[in-house]
């Protein structure tokens, strides 16, 4: 008798008010792992700043105020996704500098193609973790590039070591930091688009 009570509880409407609650559930567990995928980015990227994990450098408004007499070598690596039709290389492929000096280096690219291309790269510092500890001021990497057709610059990079690395129970054996950019072609700003999509009209005298 009982059973037979407890089944007609099962109603219709009940069947409807289960459904709705868990397609609820369905679209908040959808919701919450969406916004997690959204904030992991920036998250990650923060992360990475912050700990040096990954190789990803730290940036300064200006030089070190300590110099330490210890040096260090910084080796430079240039790389391109497959499609970035540019030349990318760079101008020095090592210096040694003393830890907290203040470096610069000058990366090259040069556009054959017969189209302005633009590009954007991505960096990270081996060992990953001397990432933490290798600043740059100013940096090509910063901004966006746009090379016109034909067109070679020297794009440079400002940089120091920081002295804490000597201090650091990984860091401090690091002999040999290794720098290196990928660059990405990438959309171009509208402007240019647009100038370059602009039929070119002859002019006659």
């Amino acid at each position: 008798m009982t059973q037979e009570n407890d089944a007609s509880k099962d109603t219709p409407k009940a069947q409807e008010k289960n459904l709705r609650k868990t397609a609820l559930q369905a679209v908040g567990v959808v919701v919450l792992m969406g916004s997690l995928a959204w904030a992991s980015v920036p998250f990650y990227d923060w992360f990475c700043r912050v700990t040096g994990f990954g190789g990803v450098t730290n940036v300064a408004e200006e030089g070190s105020d300590v110099i330490l007499d210890q040096t260090i070598k910084v080796r430079f690596d240039a790389s391109k996704e497959r499609d970035m039709p540019w030349e990318f290389t760079p101008m020095q492929r090592e210096m040694e500098i003393r830890i907290g000096e203040t470096g610069l280096a000058f990366y090259e690219a040069y556009n054959p193609t017969d189209r302005p291309v633009a590009g954007t790269a991505s960096y990270n510092v081996t060992p990953y973790e001397a990432g933490a500890f290798f600043s740059k001021i100013a940096c090509f990497c910063f901004e966006e590039q746009v090379l016109q057709p034909g067109e070679r610059v020297e794009m440079p990079v400002t940089f120091f070591v920081d002295p804490e690395l000597v201090d650091d129970r990984d860091a401090k054996y690091t002999k040999v930091i290794t720098l290196g950019y990928t660059f990405y072609e990438i959309d171009l700003p509208e402007e240019l688009a647009l100038d370059a999509s602009a039929p070119v009209t002859e002019t006659t005298n």
